[in-house]
């Protein structure tokens, strides 16, 4: 028995010998982009590093103070639209017109082609006045 010992021993042997043999050089791959890794890696390597940051920015605004507008709102806001569409939509054939919302005047007159947009802020009292000429070209 002890000859079918050292000949399993020798047989481990020549078997770890010869894996050994079969080993390859070891070659560094950068894994950052900057430093010739793939760019693919990129995207991964910013969030890791955004995840570890702890520090918050002082001039960042609080989105958590953000709310969503009702649906009265947009419904307000798509209204004003639509009437200020169609007031400027009549002054291509002569009509004028104004529109008061919450915080403005607005009033539309066709003067000789020349379209006159008169907006009065109602809580200063501003008003500024925008001209378009070329209106009518006839």
């Amino acid at each position: 028995m002890n000859s079918k010992h050292i000949a399993l021993s020798v047989s481990f042997s020549v078997l770890a010998l010869s894996n050994s043999a079969l080993a390859t050089e070891l070659v560094y791959t950068p894994v950052n982009p900057t430093f010739g890794g793939s760019p693919l890696n990129g995207a991964w390597l910013l969030n890791r590093a955004q995840a570890q940051n702890d520090h918050d920015d002082p001039d960042a605004i609080d989105r958590s103070s953000f709310t969503g507008t009702t649906a009265l709102e947009r419904f307000s806001s798509q209204l004003e639209s639509r009437l200020l569409s169609q007031l400027l939509t009549n002054i291509d054939g002569g009509n004028t017109g104004s529109l008061s919302t919450e915080s403005f005047l607005i009033d539309f007159v066709d003067v000789d082609g020349a379209l006159n947009v008169q907006i009065t802020d109602k809580l200063t009292g501003e008003t500024s006045v925008i001209e378009v000429n070329g209106l009518n070209t006839n």
